[in-house]
């Protein structure tokens, strides 16, 4: 297995991770409404956006093109 092909299995996991986490916290601001459930929530669903955007930026990486600028 090469590096790359690892560390986009790690992104991977953390964007399911992200989005577990969104939805564990979603579902508990809506039971209780605590407000700092919901932050989690919207604060998650930003980092999954993110990690989307960098994965995406992988695509040429480990395939013999140069990286996108």
């Amino acid at each position: 297995m090469r590096l790359i092909t690892a560390h986009r299995i790690l992104i991977l996991a953390g964007i399911a991770f992200f989005v577990l986490y969104a939805v564990l916290r979603g579902r508990r601001y809506l039971a209780a409404g605590d407000t700092t459930d919901l932050v989690h929530a919207v604060v998650s669903l930003a980092i999954v956006v993110g990690l989307q955007w960098y994965f995406r930026s992988l695509a040429g990486w480990g395939k013999g093109q140069p990286p996108p600028r």
